[in-house]
């Protein structure tokens, strides 16, 4: 959410960041709004002083003993009453239009990130590792998981439909060990506390991290109105909200490891074979928390947690900075990674990285008290996945295959694989 005092100060800038990405100006039509609401809460504060001075001057005339007087100011009290009750309402009216409005702008974007359509325009920041040569053909990893005998799409398909997978044996125990694996990472080594949170949230908590009211459709709800979780960052991003924390304590650094689901509305035709693009999918998530002066050297910090996976598992990555035409809707400024997979001859996603600035904490109304102890302030959230548990999956087996058909366990996973060194046809 954008502070409408912000745009007021300095329409043509908010204008200009709306223009990065691609969007038409819309100050002027909500500084209208805004100015029709502080006219009319003028009106009322106006209102109030004639309702409160009126009251004493009926004091004052029944005093002098003029009742005609005193009776012409009590019905002059009684439409101001009247004009009061009305004009609050009015004003809830304007509040709620102008919040509407302000609700559905994303983000702005920082001036170090590039401009650009589409994907086309991000910039490669840095690469890590080397791709891995085959002297075989190299197969994409549902064709690998299915010939193992462990990756089973079709019975899923009539569980529940498209975009679901069933796995079991070695590749199930590899989804649990790469989930342990990453959080005792990120607990153990980068600081992160992790958490259990909830699966099911309300529509407080998908507005605070901006998935409604314009994702609604990306989204799963229950028979009870409640919404499916479709990453941890709802739930570990809202545990601040309408909180006013101490500087002392931040950043705060949260992780979490949940099931997500997400309805890829916009994915018809997109990735309709394998594991890239699920309904269901498990996802280590991190979150910040932090104050103004730290969230942009935090997001560096986030970036290189989420990297350390990569590189502990020896898979061969970029660093993509998006452009303004493919950030996400409440990003600053997002950093992917993107992963080698030899059987697509292609890097895919595996992880985004966002800062976001203050503009999840004004939905939520997470705050912070400066050391200085002079007000409050908007605390600064990011988010990344550290990382997507199922991408993960598709990595290893597309970058460890075997010309026998087997897949190698990178060496860091073994441990929480009972010791484990490949995953054999079950």
């Amino acid at each position: 959410m954008h502070d409408i005092k912000a745009i007021r100060d300095n329409p043509a800038a908010f204008d200009a960041g709306l223009a990065r990405r691609g969007l038409p100006p819309v100050a002027a039509e909500l500084l209208k709004i805004d100015a029709d609401r502080r006219d009319h809460v003028q009106k009322l504060q106006d209102a109030q002083a004639r309702r409160n001075a009126a009251s004493k001057e009926i004091g004052e005339a029944m005093k002098a003993g003029d009742k005609a007087r005193a009776e012409a100011l009590k019905a002059e009290m009684g439409s101001i009453k009247d004009f009061i009750a009305s004009g609050e309402a009015v004003e809830r009216e304007i509040d709620k239009k102008l919040d509407a409005a302000l609700a559905v702008i994303p983000n702005l974007p920082l001036d170090e990130v590039p401009d650009g359509k589409d994907e086309t325009g991000n910039v490669e920041v840095r690469r890590w590792g080397q791709q891995p040569t085959f002297a075989f053909e190299a197969r994409q990893h549902f064709d690998i998981g299915e010939w193992l005998g462990l990756m089973d799409f079709e019975t899923a398909a009539k569980i529940a439909g498209a975009r679901f997978v069933v796995m079991k044996g070695q590749l199930a125990r590899m989804e649990r060990a790469l989930a342990q694996f990453m959080l005792d990472l990120q607990t153990g080594e980068k600081g992160y506390t992790e958490h259990y949170v909830p699966y099911m949230v309300n529509d407080s908590a998908v507005f605070g991290t901006n998935q409604l009211p314009k994702f609604a459709e990306d989204l799963f709800r229950t028979t009870d109105g409640r919404w499916l979780i479709p990453t941890a960052e709802v739930s570990l991003t809202n545990l601040v909200r309408e909180t006013i924390l101490e500087e002392k304590d931040l950043p705060l650094r949260l992780t979490a490891y949940t099931p997500c689901f997400r309805a890829e509305a916009g994915a018809a035709g997109r990735d309709t074979r394998g594991m890239i693009r699920q309904h269901q999918f498990s996802k280590v998530e991190l979150v910040s928390i932090t104050t103004p002066e730290q969230s942009r050297g935090e997001l560096e910090r986030m970036t290189g947690a989420a990297e350390s996976v990569l590189q502990k598992l020896g898979l061969h990555y970029r660093v993509m900075r998006l452009c303004t035409g493919d950030m996400g809707f409440g990003s600053r400024m997002t950093y992917d990674l993107e992963v080698w997979l030899p059987g697509q001859n292609a890097f895919r996603e595996i992880s985004s990285c966002s800062v976001c600035g203050d503009f999840q904490a004004r939905r939520m109304d997470a705050r912070y008290k400066p050391a200085d102890g002079k007000g409050t302030r908007y605390v600064h959230t990011l988010n990344g996945s550290g990382l997507a548990v199922g991408r993960t999956i598709v990595a290893i087996l597309e970058n460890y295959q075997n010309a026998d058909g087997t897949v190698t366990i990178p060496e860091a996973l073994r441990p929480y694989m009972g010791g484990a060194e490949r995953i054999v046809r079950g």
